[in-house]
């Protein structure tokens, strides 16, 4: 199949910020070059974005379907069950279609998808960047080849791995949701050096810089949190007495709890 070789089209249906950040990451990482790409969006200004940086704009969505191997779907979930019925007829068994429309099972995305294969992504909006934490669930009819397919799609704006769907509303609570627990941390951190009396500015800078740091100490080293937390607090120390108030503050029995609360309303809002 010439998708193993790289050689495929790749078509978006929906062509918002997620979808041009994948379409920019796999040109830019020279994985996929922009002139096999295809989209139809119906607003001028998403068109013009996506033909700055060499995708070709196709008339109608069917037109990019007819051309492409590789479709990602991103039109938004209540939308998605009347785009794909009307290109049911052309969605034939040689397509893959990438969905990354929160929320819509697989069994309904095969269902109105026809004969095509199926993969369902939950990424998170640090794509646009290139981090991206994603998970894939792979339809009945997608193939180990899809699965490495997407995963090259996926690792040009960051990393992707692969999960059972009834685990993808959990997901949606922790990397789904989680960059915005993050940014509330961030500006908290920011504010106590404000308060602490550091200018606004640097204060912001140090929050920001040392969150990726953590993070990246934790990919990096591939050690315990907790044994890097331990190597940071030492005896009497400052470390340990700020997370001694963090502790106070019910710091990470909240963050639990919001992860949990996040995935349980993405488990109602998958039922509706």
């Amino acid at each position: 199949m010439a998708m193993a070789d790289g050689a495929f089209t790749l078509g978006f249906i929906g062509a918002g910020k997620m979808a041009e950040a994948i379409a920019r990451g796999l040109d830019k990482s020279g994985v996929l070059p922009s002139s096999r790409m295809r989209t139809a969006h119906t607003r001028l200004p998403r068109r013009e974005t996506f033909a700055s940086f060499g995708v070709t704009i196709m008339e109608s969505n069917s037109k990019v379907v007819e051309e492409c191997e590789v479709i990602v779907l991103g039109v938004k979930p209540q939308v998605v069950k009347e785009v794909l019925v009307d290109l049911k007829p052309i969605l034939s068994e040689d397509k893959l279609l990438v969905s990354i429309a929160a929320g819509v099972k697989l069994k309904d995305l095969e269902e109105w998808a026809g004969k095509a294969r199926v993969v369902r992504v939950m990424p998170n909006t640090p794509c646009l960047v290139g981090e991206s934490a994603a998970v894939m669930s792979l339809g009945e009819k997608a193939t180990a080849e899809d699965e490495k397919l997407v995963k090259v799609l996926f690792e040009a704006v960051g990393k992707i791995w692969t999960a059972k769907e009834k685990l993808l509303d959990a997901v949606t609570g922790l990397s789904g949701s989680g960059p915005a627990y993050i940014y509330l941390a961030i500006e908290a951190l920011a504010d106590g050096g404000v308060a602490a009396g550091l200018p606004r500015e640097l204060a912001l800078s140090l929050a920001s810089q040392t969150v990726l740091g953590a993070a990246k100490m934790v990919i990096d080293t591939k050690k315990n949190p907790g044994q890097l937390k331990d190597e940071v607090a030492s005896p009497a120390g400052t470390t340990i007495t700020g997370i001694h108030e963090l502790e106070k503050g019910g710091f990470r029995a909240t963050l639990m709890s919001a992860v949990i609360a996040a995935t349980k309303r993405s488990e109602e809002l998958s039922k509706t």
